[in-house]
Parts: structure tokens; C-alpha cells; sequence
């Protein structure tokens, strides 16, 4: 089966693997990622963290290739390899120049396909993702989302983060990783998608080659939808010179109709340096030096998010600042001019965004993840520029209520106190 639309060629192999490609013709490179879709919110809470254990075992040597031979390799013919953990996949990646992409298709399956999973090195990877997480909990940008996280989607595999923790980490050994690789790399969860200067057919057989020997129904993995739960959450760190906030409200499902509304109310709100929370906290106010909002959409949920960093002092005037603003999307119209502005930023960076041949690679695979089907720039284009001002105000009732709003407050906060009255809106 293959269906067209310009440059871009979808076929699905006789075992299910899906196989996408988007051809670049004015570029020398290109970027292949192997997709696994099942990632963080697909573990069971005391095995939390394996899809990032997995990720990273993946590198650590195959039947016939040790670590350092994959490494070399690579670096050999100047290319890039990657890999990375999300809550609903995994993704190991390559970028090469287009004369070098059989040799890269020969080390990115083999690494995927024939892992090892050496005690030795299980021993070894437990101790280095156990510095990641010391890591990470020593950043207060990440701690602050992380919390939240863990309390907005409570008991929620999604609330989990994706590293797991110290104690989940040392229970992984060699026969819980060859169970979980069993389950979930099977030709039906898996994708492999290509874009930049390449021929579909060849891209095709090179990946058949590979990947054709693999069988295997359906795990069945069941996504059960996270129930929010807002919370005010106080978190004590004497440490921290500046105290790191998060505000959030629950949105749409990454598929949801009214999408881009949802894009487009986030880049008005704090997207950018001409956003109402940049102009108001820190341009009007010298409240804080970053703030920003961030839309995170799942395939079952979503949350709109705002985080910002500032003193002690400061922190209660820069939360009600912030419902301020909820408040004012929910009762005063929106200029054309503003939603014109919110409109080009984000067809602009959606543009840039998909520049290089490693994100049109992210896009065609995403895209067939979350919708089976691909939109053109144009389409999005086109639907950006249906949304009105009526559908932003309706958007903001919808969101910003002052039961749903969620508040996470880290750092040395000294009595400091943030009560469900002030976040009314």
C-alpha cells in the first residue's frame, strides 16, 4: 500500500512495519529514525523509567558490533546518532550525507534489532542514569515541571517521569529488559521514517532487507486516560536563590478539532517576546526574567502550562498576574491586530521548524502516529487562519477555571503561601 502527496511515500511492509519517506531534493542529507510507539505512560509504576533503560541498552552493543564499533562507525562517515524517551514513544535516529545511508541503515538496525543486553553493562548503565537523575533534580527548570507533572496526573503512569527513579532504576536487570523488549519491539509498533535526499523504493528495500524477518501480533498495550487533579503544591528547596513556578490548566488531546485554537491561545499567552505574559511580568513588571507558557498535548490529554522563575518576594504578585491574564483572555475581545501577530509567529516557526531534514523526519513519523494520515503545510496553514477571536474566548472559558488551575512552588519559600482564592477567575 502507498499513498502520495508530494515528495512524501507511505508503504506498509507485509509484517506491519510502516515505512515513510519524504524526498528533499536540495539537501545532501538525510535523517532516518526507527519510532517504537510506547514509551514512559505504557510502564507499570514499579518498573518506571525501563522504556529510558531500554533506549539507552540499545547502544551498548549487538551480536556483532560492541559499543565503541557503533560509535566509530557513525563517526566514520561524519554522521549523527541519537535516541530519546517521550511519554508515548521512542525514537533512535541518524542523520548522514544520502551516499552514506545503507552503511547508517546496517548500524541503526543492528542496534535495534540484535541488542545484547550484557549483565556488565546493565551493572554499568544503572549507575549512569542514576547520575542523570541526580542531574536533573539539581536543575530547578526541570524539578518545578517534573513535580507538577507528578501531581497534575496523579497515579497516572503520564505523571511518571521518564528517567524513573532511584529505586525503580535499581531494580532493572537483565530478564525484566528482554521481557520489555519483547513486548513492544514488534513490527505493529514500529515505524521507520526517512526524509532528505533519498529514492522511496531503494529506502523500501534497504529497510525490508532488515526488518522483513520480524513477526508478531499486537501487544496490546491499553492507554487508560489520566484523570487532573489541580493541586497547590509547596515544595521546600533551601537551596535555590530564585523560586521556580508552574501554573497549569488541563487541554485538548494532541487530535483534537479545535487544535489550533489551543496553538494559537498558548502563543498569545506567553509564547515569544511579544506575548501578554512577557509583555506584562517582565517588560511592565521586572517580575521575573523567564516566563513562558507551553502546550503539551497527549493522545488522550493535554496540558497548558506557564513556568516562570523569581524571588521570594515576588512569587504570589507573579501567580495572580498570571490569572490575571486568564481573566482578561476570558473577558476582553482580541485585537485582529494581536491575532494576526499570533497567527505569523506561529506559521513562522512552524516553517523554520521544519527546515532540516531530521524534523521533517519527526513530522512525517508523528503525524502518522497521532492521526494515521499526513497534513500538509498548507492544510495547517489553512486552519491556523480559520481560528477567530470568538474561538480563542471560548477556548478560555473552557480552560481557565479556578478549580482546574494547578500551582507548583519550589524553592526556599520560607512560609510563603498560595491559597485556591487567589487563583480565582
Amino acid at each position: 500500500m502507498v499513498e502520495e502527496a508530494r515528495n512524501i511515500h507511505r508503504e506498509v511492509l507485509p509484517n506491519g512495519l510502516i515505512v515513510l519517506t519524504e524526498q528533499m531534493p536540495h539537501i545532501r542529507s538525510v535523517s532516518i529514525g526507527i519510532w517504537v510507539k510506547t514509551g514512559s505512560r505504557h510502564e507499570d509504576a514499579e518498573y518506571n523509567g525501563i522504556s529510558h533503560f531500554l533506549e539507552h541498552m540499545v547502544f551498548k552493543g549487538t551480536q556483532t558490533r560492541t559499543a565503541e564499533d557503533i560509535a566509530r562507525q557513525i563517526d566514520s562517515i561524519g554522521g549523527n546518532m541519537d535516541a530519546f524517551t517521550a511519554k508515548e514513544c521512542i525514537c533512535f535516529n541518524v542523520k548522514v550525507l544520502d551516499e552514506h545511508v545503507p552503511i547508517a541503515m546496517d548500524v541503526l538496525s543492528d542496534l535495534v534489532l540484535n541488542p545484547t543486553f550484557a549483565g556488565e553493562d546493565i551493572a554499568r548503565e544503572r549507575g549512569v542514569i542514576m547520575e542523570e537523575i541526580k542531574m536533573d533534580e539539581d536543575n530547578p527548570d526541570y524539578l518545578v515541571h517534573e513535580i507538577f507533572a507528578q501531581n497534575f496526573w496523579k497515579d497516572h503512569p503520564l505523571g511518571k517521569p521518564i528517567l524513573g527513579t532511584k529505586d525503580t532504576v535499581r531494580r532493572f536487570e537483565r530478564d525484566l529488559l528482554l521481557n520489555t523488549y519483547a513486548a513492544r519491539f514488534k513490527p505493529s509498533q514500529l515505524m521507520i521514517s526517512a526524509a532528505g535526499s533519498l529514492n522511496h523504493g531503494d529506502f523500501v528495500n534497504l529497510v525490508a532487507k532488515k526488518f522483513q524477518h520480524l513477526t508478531g501480533a499486537s501487544n496490546g498495550f491499553h492507554e487508560v486516560p489520566p484523570k487532573v487533579v489541580a493541586r497547590i503544591v509547596m515544595r521546600n528547596k533551601k537551596a535555590l536563590e530564585q523560586v521556580q513556578i508552574c501554573v497549569g490548566v488541563p487541554s485538548h488531546p494532541i487530535g483534537h478539532e479545535r487544535r489550533y485554537a489551543s496553538y494559537i491561545l498558548n502563543t498569545l499567552l506567553g509564547g515569544g517576546m511579544s506575548s501578554r505574559l512577557f509583555q506584562n511580568i517582565r517588560e511592565r513588571q521586572g517580575l521575573a526574567y523567564a516566563i513562558f507558557s507551553d502546550l503539551n498535548p497527549y493522545r488522550d490529554t493535554g496540558c497548558l502550562s506557564i513556568y516562570a522563575g523569581t524571588s521570594r518576594q515576588s512569587a504570589v504578585k507573579v501567580v495572580e498576574s498570571i490569572v490575571t491574564e486568564f481573566r482578561k483572555l476570558k473577558a476582553e475581545h482580541i485585537s485582529d491586530e494581536e491575532l494576526r501577530r499570533a497567527k505569523d509567529q506561529l506559521k513562522g516557526s512552524l516553517m523554520l521548524s521544519l527546515e532540516s531534514s531530521s524534523a521533517r523526519m519527526s513530522n512525517l513519523a508523528r503525524q502518522e502516529m497521532y492521526f494515521d494520515r499526513f497534513f500538509s503545510l498548507d492544510e495547517i496553514i489553512e486552519k491556523i487562519e480559520e481560528v477567530t477571536p470568538d474561538d480563542l474566548i471560548q477556548l478560555a472559558y473552557e480552560f481557565f477555571r479556578g478549580d482546574n488551575i494547578a500551582v507548583t512552588v519550589l524553592g526556599n519559600l520560607n512560609g510563603l503561601k498560595i491559597t485556591r482564592e487567589q487563583l480565582a477567575c
